[in-house]
């Protein structure tokens, strides 16, 4: 059985649960790696690479929740 190692952007949309016009500009900005394949250059999503794309938003959320916390105790402070 082959195992699948790429997803397609309507994929990603509906995995990550955006527009197709916000996946294009995240693979436009190179947030998101993908490669052009075929004739018509449809893109395609590497499954690991979106694994990476998650893992990083995660930590972003992280450090953006803890960079929050900290200004919020900083103004109570004051």
């Amino acid at each position: 059985m082959v195992r699948k190692r790429f997803h397609t952007l309507p994929e990603i949309c509906e995995i990550l649960n955006i527009t197709m016009s916000q996946a294009r500009a995240l693979v436009k900005k190179g947030e998101l790696p993908a490669i052009q394949v075929g004739g018509r250059g449809q893109w395609r999503v590497e499954i690991s690479k979106l694994e990476e794309y998650i893992e990083q938003a995660y930590e972003r959320t992280q450090q953006q929740a803890a960079k929050e916390a900290e200004d919020q105790k900083t103004k109570t402070s004051a």
